[in-house]
């Protein structure tokens, strides 16, 4: 029973944290069963992504008050790249909505984010089985590359766009003397990825040696 009343107040593993991805793999997939193509399959996910991603601001909050045991910086980062990529540059730039790359992303996305709850959950409930602690702490090194691709693609396709509708760019002169080119503003997000995707990456090496040698430690002692 208290299990139970656990995992619903559990952040990380409540059933809206737990469904909400397998929403968007499902649509994903009737989708492309439906279309007999993976092209443009973003049109059959929009809302739910907008809704979920942006609800995963959450995140930070239960971060910073204590309530998840997890890195703020870390969890900052990862989400609200992800709200920018859905809001800032999916939404805003509708010409990249058929772009390949969206799909790239938001796969990863997916796929991540359906082992990471799944991971939360049976640890909660202290029975985590082997394969879901080897998918968290291996499948990252495709999926994160992946994902990565996926949103620089997608940036990429959206600067030319950008740069001929002047998109959230303020030209000087104005009344608050202030101008702001969000082209340009694009491609320093691009190349702040350079120095902080190793960082993650490697950080998700490091965890993964730790933990599944543990695991491995553990087993043998047994």
């Amino acid at each position: 029973m208290i299990k139970g009343l656990e995992l619903l107040w559990e952040p990380r593993a409540s059933p809206v944290a737990q469904f909400r991805w397998l929403v968007i793999a499902v649509g994903l997939v009737r989708a492309y069963l439906a279309k007999g193509s993976y092209h443009s399959l973003y049109y059959s996910i929009e809302k739910p992504l907008k809704f979920f991603q942006t609800g995963a601001l959450l995140e930070i909050l239960h971060c910073a008050f204590g309530i998840v045991p997890s890195s703020v910086v870390l969890t900052a980062f990862q989400v609200m790249s992800r709200v920018f990529l859905t809001w800032a540059v999916t939404h805003s730039v509708k010409e990249v909505q058929t772009e390949d790359s969206v799909l790239l992303f938001v796969v990863a996305w997916t796929i991540t984010e359906i082992i990471r709850y799944s991971f939360y959950t049976f640890s909660l409930l202290n029975h985590l089985p082997y394969l879901i602690k080897w998918a968290r702490y291996t499948l990252f090194i495709v999926l994160y590359p992946m994902g990565v691709s996926g949103e620089l693609l997608t940036i990429y396709a959206a600067l030319p766009f950008v740069r001929q509708s002047g998109l959230y760019s303020i030209s000087l002169p104005n009344k608050y003397n202030f101008s702001f080119d969000y082209y340009t503003f694009l491609i320093l997000v691009m190349i702040s990825y350079i120095p902080i995707f190793p960082q993650l990456y490697f950080h998700m090496l490091h965890q993964r040696r730790k933990v599944l040698s543990h695991t491995e430690e553990h087993k043998k002692s047994e």
